[in-house]
């Protein structure tokens, strides 16, 4: 009897010491996770208000003296796309191919190319580069722009564990740091779970679930104690729906599959023919065309073509003023196609989010529909425009519908980026941001064999 008592008792201490080595395991792998969480929350929130400030000086300016914009807009674009080729030059433009980008390339064979998509230098100049250019009335958004910046904060963490402590799998972290930047940006926690899996890895779930999980709530929970509950937009008046909506959902959903990968094909073009441009001083007359043209666009015909486009959807959903005039869903596509083309950082999701609500308030208004209908369709509108863009038609929908809490159309939303992304892929098997990526990989090898044989 003592000897089985004292097996049981040398058993148990055995049982609670894996126990504990097992607790401690698991505490120290997701604990830089819970600190990325915490840090990319915290600064997601001091970037969002910095970019409304930026926005709302824009308007100021703009109702004082407008044509001050000839000066400020073409200044602020050059300004923005100088730093990020004199200091960063993978912060331009949005920020998720260059994550998708380093997702690709993290091993130890190609740590140092992942260097230069996600770091420090790169958090600065991307926020920085960003808010001069809204400021200067590009039609820009920030969401992007804060999935790299929680990307290389995450990616950072990493590098930082000392060699005793457990190994955890850096791209893991960059793509959990990306899903929180999301779900911080947007404060829609399933988006941001959806875009890991859809956009970023489009591999199984079960490698990475309890990181991405724990990364996406404590980034969610930072940004909204910081804030405070919202939703991203807001809640829109929504109710049972006639049958025949169907027949406006189903053109919405093909106008905006093919406005939207048309907007994406013009930037590639035009990177594509600025190659031709031999030096920065060709690059930077460039630029200034472009912020010339912006302003003559705001100035001359809507202030609706300065910035990310958020009051767009917020008038249109929440007021009584449902309607818009025929040309701003025009003004929101060439503006983000102007601005985007520059080379300085600034993201495509608001300004894409705005596009697609236009188009749908100005079919709402060929047909006279009722507010609850108008509001259907500008959701749609939507939905299909950004599927269209980042061809990921379950993050469009979930993203959509966190933001203004529209389950009861869930449906109509899902069903308009089915269509949308049939349209988008008769235009192109790929998507904007994977062409963005598959640049940026050739670049960065290219610029290895440069230096290899110079």
């Amino acid at each position: 009897m003592n000897y089985l008592a004292s097996l049981r008792k040398v058993l148990k201490s055995k049982f609670d010491l894996i126990k504990n080595e097992d607790l401690k395991r698991n505490t120290l792998n997701a604990l830089p996770f819970w600190v990325g969480a915490f840090v990319s929350g915290t600064l997601a929130v001091l970037y969002a208000k910095l970019f409304s400030w930026a926005e709302s000086g824009t308007l100021l300016i703009y109702e004082k003296t407008s044509w001050a914009f000839f000066i400020i807009t073409p200044a602020c674009f050059l300004v923005a796309w100088w730093i990020v080729v004199k200091y960063s030059p993978y912060s331009r433009g949005s920020g998720i191919p260059q994550v998708s980008a380093a997702i690709e390339l993290t091993n130890p064979k190609h740590s140092y190319k992942v260097n230069v998509l996600l770091g420090l230098r790169v958090v600065f100049i991307k926020i920085l580069s960003s808010l001069i250019m809204i400021f200067g009335g590009g039609a820009i958004g920030r969401e992007g722009p804060t999935i790299q910046i929680s990307a290389s904060i995450f990616k950072k963490i990493n590098d930082l564990l000392p060699a005793w402590y457990p190994k955890i799998s850096k791209r893991n972290m960059i793509v959990t740091g990306a899903a929180s930047g999301l779900a911080a940006a947007f404060n829609t926690p399933l988006g941001g779970i959806v875009f890991a899996i859809e956009e970023l890895t489009k591999t199984h779930f079960s490698f990475f679930k309890s990181a991405l999980l724990t990364g996406v709530i404590i980034a969610g929970l930072t940004a909204l104690n910081l804030s405070g509950p919202y939703l991203y937009l807001g809640y829109p008046s929504l109710g049972a729906m006639p049958f025949w909506i169907m027949f406006l959902i189903l053109p919405v959903a093909i106008i905006t599959g093919i406005a939207g990968s048309g907007m994406g094909y013009t930037i590639l073009f035009i990177f594509k023919k600025k190659k031709a441009l031999k030096n920065n001083f060709q690059t930077g007359i460039y630029i200034v065309f472009c912020g010339l043209t912006v302003a003559a666009l705001a100035v001359f015909l809507d202030i609706q073509t300065f910035g990310s486009g958020k009051e767009i959807i917020t008038t249109t959903l929440f007021t009584d003023q449902k309607q818009v005039d025929w040309y701003l869903p025009i003004l929101r596509t060439v503006g983000p196609i102007i601005s985007f083309s520059t080379g300085a950082s600034g993201g495509i999701f608001a300004p894409s989010l705005s596009a697609g609500a236009s188009i749908g308030a100005v079919f709402s208004g060929w047909f006279h529909l009722t507010g609850t209908e108008t509001d259907l369709l500008i959701l749609c509108g939507m939905t299909g425009f950004l599927t269209s863009i980042t061809r990921s038609p379950f993050t469009s929908s979930i993203l959509v519908l966190e933001m203004t809490d529209s389950h009861n159309v869930i449906f109509y939303i899902m069903l308009t980026a089915l269509v949308s992304n049939l349209v988008a892929s008769l235009v192109s098997k790929h998507s904007f941001y994977d062409h963005l990526k598959d640049q940026y990989i050739s670049e960065i090898h290219k610029n290895e064999t440069q230096q290899a044989n110079p």
